[in-house]
């Protein structure tokens, strides 16, 4: 035990080594030193590993939030899209009433145009008529007439024919105004025809490349999103044999470190009789100890032991600097009795607190 802060594991060796030729060791222990230049590689990449993993999982979750976003215009798009099919079919639908209107326009242009025609044709049937003949001379019916009853008839069938010359005249110019009419609203109705077909054919291709860019954009992401996983999920692979390399090669140095442990006590029990007598009978793992009893064994094997060569001694190898000041009677450890040892070390032990104060806790992995 160190004197109140926690041995650096590269002295560990040395002082085990050092503690048994203090001893009188004649044979040297192998330690595992945790100064390992393998461990320390492994730990270098476990420790990358580690960072490329957050690193990873950040970028994951950039790219989720994205995905998410593009997800919501994806939708918004979509609803957009509804309306703009929506105000499609109302497009085709005043598309299909001003075609029928179309066809009905121009089947009363046809008409109009025949009125105009056979108008035309009697017009022209009466002007011939008229230069051809002499034109009738009031002095000329007078004297030609037999009478008053044949003059009236002849002067009520002149001005029946002057009247049938006028409506004449006038039906052509109707005739005519009517067809002119038809004519413009028939080129009215095409342009409309071709503007809402325009209409719909830009928003058409407007709608194909907008939702043709939103998805390529999505399904990039999601490559991207589906790499990131994949390279996180290898690096956590990687991660785990790292540690359980860690983890094989620290309890190789701990059963190390307790074979060194056990070296010691018996290279102390054959060195000196005395010592041997002082240290009593081992106690196993119901012996009542205040701290875990793997971090005993590790540092006196459940003996009471005397001073080591660094001084530490009794049960929980306490140094005689951190025995006063935790409040132990008497010069060191070993010679107070197991229950004040124990209260000493559960006053250091502090719940747990105080466990870097052994060195073997990090031996046998409790920090």
């Amino acid at each position: 035990m160190s004197s109140g802060r926690r041995t650096p594991y590269p002295r560990l060796a040395a002082t085990v080594i050092a503690v048994i030729a203090a001893l009188g060791s004649v044979a040297a222990v192998p330690v595992a030193s945790s100064a390992d230049p393998s461990l320390d590689r492994l730990n270098s990449e476990l420790g990358q590993q580690q960072q490329r993993q957050q690193s990873l999982s950040a970028d994951v979750a950039r790219l989720s939030g994205l995905i998410s976003s593009l997800s919501s215009q994806i939708a918004l798009v979509e609803s957009r899209e509804a309306a703009v099919r929506a105000q499609l079919a109302q497009d085709r639908t005043r598309l299909e009433a001003a075609r029928a209107a179309l066809d009905r326009e121009r089947q009363v242009l046809q008409v109009l145009r025949a009125r105009l025609a056979r108008a035309r044709l009697l017009l022209s049937r009466q002007l011939i008529s008229s230069y051809e003949g002499d034109r009738p001379d009031l002095v000329s019916v007078v004297l030609e007439s037999h009478g008053f009853t044949d003059l009236l008839d002849k002067l009520t069938y002149l001005r029946d024919a002057e009247r049938q010359q006028q409506g004449i005249i006038a039906i052509t110019r109707q005739a005519k105004a009517r067809a002119d009419a038809a004519a413009t609203r028939l080129a009215a109705l095409e342009e409309r025809d071709r503007q809402i077909t325009e209409e719909a054919a830009v928003r058409a291709r407007a709608l194909a490349g907008m939702n043709s860019l939103l998805h390529a954009k999505q399904g990039s992401l999601q490559q991207a999103r589906a790499a990131k996983q994949n390279a996180l999920q290898a690096t956590q692979a990687k991660a785990g044999e790292l540690q359980s390399e860690i983890s094989r090669i620290e309890a190789q140095q701990a059963a190390a470190a307790q074979a060194a442990a056990a070296q010691r006590s018996s290279s102390s029990s054959s060195s000196s009789s005395q010592s041997s007598a002082s240290a009593g009978p081992a106690l196993g793992p119901s012996g009542g100890w205040a701290i875990p009893y793997a971090i005993v064994l590790c540092e006196s094997g459940g003996q009471n032991l005397p001073p080591n060569g660094a001084g530490a001694s009794g049960y929980y190898q306490i140094l005689p600097s951190t025995w006063s000041s935790f409040g132990g009677t008497g010069p060191a450890a070993y010679l107070a009795s197991k229950s004040e040892q124990d209260a000493v070390a559960s006053r250091i032990w502090n719940g747990g607190a105080g466990a870097s104060n052994w060195v073997c806790a990090g031996i046998v992995g409790i920090h």
